[in-house]
């Protein structure tokens, strides 16, 4: 994805299993689990700029001590600054004296993140601002430890003012800041009740107040509190919570949107939102970490047992897409296998449009992230060449034509050729701008390498994805012209995006995709102008009066035109003025059939067709609609 999109958080829990005499044993050191949680969040760090924030749980403190610690950052590199920080404070406590790190009792007692139970989280804002109020975790406090709830997740609620007004309903005073505030609202009332439920019961027992304590922390049950709190949630997460007992959840939507992997063995459970840090930090193979399961939460008891429990019916799974395409790192197996079925999928395409000449055509990609799909296109196209080569010498052979200059001239010429064209200067961290600020500096953060391509040569980049088209229409096609070649041809591994997301990437105001804004201007062109009042009738009252089955009545801006056309009319949105350049630009889009081929496993398509996997979804999308057409900013959930 060659222009900015805030997408999904990356999420990270550690529960040790043995005490931590075992860690400093086997492993040298007390802080094992507190060096693991760093290590899954830094194999994460590409799921979250805008912050980072870590929690850490103690078990079996004495009373009057304290036993849940928090520390989040919110500027620049928020991960490592994390992490020095609380490690400079280590080293400085083992200095003087007061931590001796071969009795970890020293270090349980002085260093606030030596304990047994450890969360993280990676933000990328999507609501609530970028200060340190709106960093996960979130911490609702208590004197009675059950009560207490750190809470971090990678989500999106569509309905956080309906959450926000059921809390009112039941006497509480809500602050409307975001859905995790909802969240751990509702997940706190919960642990308030079921507090209450076994207070109840245990003091008609005549039980002692310590006694009365200790049974709560052991009976508690998470399972039955996130039953009842999440009845009401819509829209797609992976939720990470420690408890002031020592207890620990790991809870997924039940659609599967949002991505969550784990294992256990007898030293730890460890939850990540990649399945590919799970394995490099705890050295497994790729069958050893499995999925949660969508609707189930992993319930972990502070005595030690772990189980799954279902909170929620499962809906049909419908995985996001985009962190297959772009989100996750590519060095998970099935990912990089999918992305190369992703580059070789949009073979058919380029071959039609550079005519099937390979002699004179440069394949590249851009950004880096896009490379996996450039070497599945390359594959492809050999692959291709190869039968193609193949064939032109077995009816040579029948011809008795086979000579040493044919077999010359398939094998040296009309091949594939990749090269670096275009790169990125990582020193121009356009992340970490506001978005006008991030439009002056678009033009500038892609240079080309010159002297590669000849004004012959067809340009061939692929592209994960064209959301807005902003970044190609002011930088990457204005630099590529420079290149003079005959034709610029740019691939997006994903097929047009069509629908706003609210399940994982900040992409809700409908009027900002390219896809989009070539419909509407095919429309307005061709005198169909009055289907857009016609939606935005259809939306409102949808919005007004909504009916039992949930309609997207944006589907019928694009229905008159073939994706082609469109696209076709996106190519000229974002083609710069040609500037004394003749040459031709193309952009060319999977389509939604072969992306299915590539990511089996992966439905959830509903930026790209409309069809969302929740109710939420559907108001959402005509919300954006309404917004457009009334000309309101901001987010449409």
């Amino acid at each position: 994805m060659s222009e900015f999109i805030s997408h999904e958080c990356g999420v990270a829990l550690v529960r040790l299993k043995k005490p931590l005499a075992y860690y400093q044993e086997k492993y040298g050191s007390p802080l094992w689990g507190f060096n693991q949680l760093f290590l899954l969040m830094e194999k994460q760090h590409n799921r979250g700029q805008d912050g980072a924030g870590v929690a850490c749980v103690k078990f079996d403190v004495p009373a009057g001590e304290p036993y849940m610690f928090r520390e989040r950052n919110v500027e620049s590199n928020p991960l490592d600054k994390i992490f020095q920080s609380l490690l400079t404070r280590y080293n400085q406590l083992v200095e003087d004296g007061a931590v001796l790190p071969e009795f970890p009792d020293t270090a349980k007692k002085q260093f606030d993140f030596c304990g047994e139970l450890y969360l993280g989280h990676l933000r990328y804002g999507t609501s609530g601002g970028y200060n340190l109020s709106s960093c996960h975790p979130y911490f609702r406090r208590s004197s009675w430890p059950t009560r207490n709830v750190m809470l971090a997740g990678n989500f999106n609620l569509t309905n956080t003012a309906e959450l926000n007004e059921s809390l009112i309903a039941i006497g509480q005073h809500p602050i409307f800041a975001t859905d995790t505030q909802a969240i751990l609202e509702r997940i706190g009332f919960g642990l308030d009740d079921e507090h209450e439920r076994l207070f109840r019961e245990l003091r008609t027992q005549g039980l002692a107040g310590e006694e009365i304590s200790r049974r709560i922390n052991a009976e508690l049950d998470p399972a039955r509190v996130l039953r009842e709190a999440a009845a009401n949630w819509d829209g797609g997460y992976a939720l990470v919570g420690a408890l002031g007992n020592g207890d620990g959840f790991v809870f997924r939507d039940p659609s599967g949107i949002r991505p969550c992997h784990w294992f256990e063995n007898d030293e730890v459970v460890a939850f990540a939102s990649e399945r590919a840090p799970l394995c490099t930090v705890f050295d497994l193979e790729a069958h050893d970490v499995n999925e949660v399961e969508p609707g189930c939460a992993v319930i972990m008891k502070k005595a030690g047992a772990v189980s799954v429990e279902r909170i929620k019916p499962a809906l049909p799974k419908t995985q996001c897409t985009f962190e297959r395409i772009y989100f996750s790192r590519g060095n998970d197996a099935d990912i990089y296998r999918e992305r190369k079925a992703l580059g070789a999928g949009l073979a058919d395409k380029i071959w039609k449009s550079i005519s099937g000449d390979l002699e004179n055509s440069v394949f590249s990609f851009v950004p880096n992230t896009a490379e996996v799909a450039y070497f599945g296109l390359m594959s492809e196209l050999r692959f291709r060449r190869r039968a193609e080569v193949k064939q032109t010498l077995l009816d040579a052979a029948k011809a008795g034509r086979i000579t040493e200059a044919l077999v010359d001239d398939l094998i040296l010429y009309n091949w594939p050729r990749g090269e670096k064209i275009v790169s990125k200067d990582v020193k121009l961290r356009t992340f970490i701008s506001q978005e006008k600020s991030r439009n002056n500096l678009a033009s500038l953060v892609y240079d080309v390498t010159y002297g590669i391509v000849q004004p012959k040569d067809n340009l061939v980049c692929v592209d994960d994805s064209i959301v807005r088209g902003t970044t190609l229409r002011r930088s990457i096609l204005r630099i590529l012209k420079r290149l003079n070649p005959k034709k610029i041809v740019i691939a997006s591994t994903a097929p047009q995006i069509r629908y706003p997301d609210c399940y994982g990437i900040d992409m809700s105001e409908i009027g900002k995709f390219i896809a989009f804004e070539a419909a509407v201007s095919l429309l307005k062109e061709r005198g169909q102008a009055a289907i857009l009042e016609e939606v935005y009738r259809l939306c409102r009252d949808d919005l007004k009066n909504p009916g039992q089955v949930p309609v997207n009545h944006v589907c019928k801006i694009y229905e008159p035109f073939q994706a082609e056309e469109i696209s076709r009319r996106i190519t000229e949105l974002v083609s710069p003025k040609p500037n004394g350049w003749k040459g031709e630009i193309e952009i060319i889009f999977q389509s939604v059939e072969s992306l299915h081929c590539a990511l089996p496993n992966h439905t959830g398509d509903w930026y790209f067709t409309g069809n969302y996997p929740t109710p939420g979804g559907y108001r959402v999308v005509n919300q954006a609609f309404v917004n457009y057409f009334e000309k309101a900013e901001g987010r449409s959930y």
